[in-house]
């Protein structure tokens, strides 16, 4: 391990934004962190395993990077090796084991075993893909943050507190001081992002699992983390990624790991599985981006399910979708919103509007006030000043009761979907109780929900879960599924495919155009992927210190 002192990433030297520095694939891996033989896991009442016979190991100084579709079986794999797994969970192996300097730390025990308490923080670590759910909203940032610090008795007092403001700092959380004492619900979905990288490696783990580490993040502060972790590497840690990023997989992983149906269907170094993969869903993979593909034309040939087969697609190109014709006369307008939080001003007189059948890209960086904007269009966030018009009817004129009619012509994409559904609900109940607040008769809401799932590849049978227990890709599809359930005029969205590997991703990106073509709904996308938003967009405005301009 590095010399520089535990939980000071703050030192490391700062990156160009966006840069992402190569691994080395010269570098001879060390002694092994964490291994899994033969790892197969199911769910009560599944027909099939979530995951089977998965065995994969990771060195110090090594990155090896998982990836594949939502649902797959990555984070539940990578979970397995923190004893981390869902308490439904029945897991078999016939070998775990975490290796710390001083030797094997987590032979095969139950996940709930209190050893497991001594490696987590210290030993290995975790950044989740949940932004939300990973963060207690009654505790500070500070005290979330510290926690390794605090349970392995690293640090106390001032020098916890300097610690804490350093691991912020490091992992790109402007004015980290201000950011101390608030809590998770009073930070954007990159802020969250950042605060879980901090708290992952504050007490300078050696072994790494980032689950999605950069999921809510802008391309500039993207490069930022995948830079620290593979800084960690190249200092001796051991880093398990798992990403639908393959950007980052060529940048910083040393080998990668493909995952379909819970098993492993392809592994081998960055610059042959990702330029030459002799897998067909691997080369799904890689042709599924919608980077240098302008709008309009379609991501993926004939939509197909989930389980649908891979056999290679027929090679005629799939014909391109046609851009809607927006009108003259705007479907939604902010004029000169203004939004503050005590004294940070977030919005300064943003306008903006938005045609009938039109797609406006709005960017931004993480905190730049993009989710701010879409709660003041719903109507769930007052302005300190400006006017919302939906078809010119200014919505502060109106009535309670006309208002919430209004409402109904708009519909909402979160970008973290857990946020917004109750707990413990199925995807089946959410769906429902979407198609009665549209007026969907109670006899045709079952069949209505199967239709929507297909829609947007989502399984039936998931329908039946929890939607704690989907995967965050298949938690965004519901999300959206949500959202179209009451034929929406206008539809904000953002982030809808963060979570989302790049397979899926084109699918969904495909049913939005679809919907926009056969519907004529209107779209204002929120996204930190560049090649996403050119890819969706009519127009692309920037949000930034609080002020919108094209991008």
């Amino acid at each position: 391990m590095s010399a520089q002192q535990p939980g000071i990433p703050g030192e490391i030297q700062e990156q160009a934004p966006g840069h992402v520095p190569a691994a080395s694939p010269a570098a001879t891996p060390g002694r092994v962190l964490a291994m899994v033989e033969s790892l197969t896991v199911r769910f009560p009442g599944s027909g099939s395993a979530a995951v089977e016979d998965v065995s994969l190991v990771v060195h110090a100084g090594e990155c090896v990077a998982l990836v594949g579709e939502s649902g797959s079986g990555k984070s539940l794999t990578a979970r397995a090796l923190l004893g981390l797994l869902p308490r439904a969970a029945i897991a078999t192996h016939t070998a775990l084991e975490i290796v710390a300097s001083g030797g094997t730390l987590a032979p095969a025990q139950e996940p709930g075993h209190r050893r497991w308490d001594a490696i987590r923080g210290a030993h290995g670590s975790l950044v989740p893909q949940d932004a939300l759910g990973a963060l207690d909203p009654l505790r500070r940032v500070e005290h979330e943050v510290g926690d390794a610090l605090r349970l392995h008795h690293l640090a106390s007092g001032k020098d916890r507190r300097h610690r804490v403001r350093a691991a912020l700092n490091a992992a790109g959380m402007p004015e980290p001081e201000r950011h101390l004492r608030q809590r998770s619900d009073e930070l954007s979905g990159g802020l969250r992002q950042r605060a879980l990288v901090a708290a992952a490696l504050i007490a300078d783990p050696e072994f790494i699992v980032a689950d999605e580490p950069t999921t809510a993040l802008d391309a500039g502060h993207r490069g930022n983390v995948l830079a620290r972790l593979r800084q960690r590497v190249d200092q001796g840690c051991g880093v398990l990624l798992i990403t639908h990023d393959l950007a980052s997989v060529r940048g910083v992983a040393d080998r990668v790991l493909v995952m379909r149906h819970g098993r492993i269907i392809e592994a081998g170094e960055p610059s042959r599985v990702l330029t030459q993969p002799t897998h067909p869903f691997t080369r799904e993979l890689l042709e599924s981006s919608p980077a240098g593909k302008p709008r309009g034309v379609r991501l993926t040939g004939e939509f197909r399910s989930p389980g649908a087969s891979l056999e290679p697609a027929d090679p005629t190109p799939a014909a391109p979708i046609e851009a809607p014709r927006a009108t003259c006369a705007p479907r939604l307008e902010l004029a000169d919103i203004s939004v503050s939080f005590g004294t940070h001003q977030v919005l300064r007189r943003v306008s903006l509007e938005l045609a009938a059948g039109e797609t406006v890209g709005l960017v931004g960086e993480s905190g730049s006030g993009k989710t701010t904007l879409l709660r003041v269009a719903l109507g769930l966030q007052s302005p300190a000043g400006g006017t919302v018009r939906v078809d010119g009817v200014d919505r502060q004129t109106l009535s309670a009761a006309a208002r919430v009619q209004l409402r109904r012509r708009l519909a909402f994409v979160p970008q973290d979907p857990l946020d917004s559904v109750p707990r413990g609900a199925s995807g089946g109940q959410i769906l429902a109780d979407a198609l009665r607040a549209a007026g969907t008769p109670r006899a045709s809401r079952t069949a209505k929900s199967a239709a929507l799932a297909a829609e947007v590849g989502l399984e039936p049978d998931l329908l039946r879960r929890p939607t704690q227990s989907l995967s965050g890709g298949q938690r965004q599809r519901l999300s959206i599924a949500r959202a179209l359930a009451r034929d929406p005029e206008v539809l904000l969205l953002d982030e809808p495919v963060s979570a989302l590997d790049v397979t899926v991703q084109a699918r969904v990106l495909d049913l939005l155009d679809e919907v926009q073509a056969q519907r004529g709904t209107t779209f204002l996308f929120v996204s930190h992927d560049v090649d996403v938003i050119h890819h969706m967009s009519d127009r692309v405005l920037r949000l930034e210190n609080g002020e919108i301009g094209r991008s």
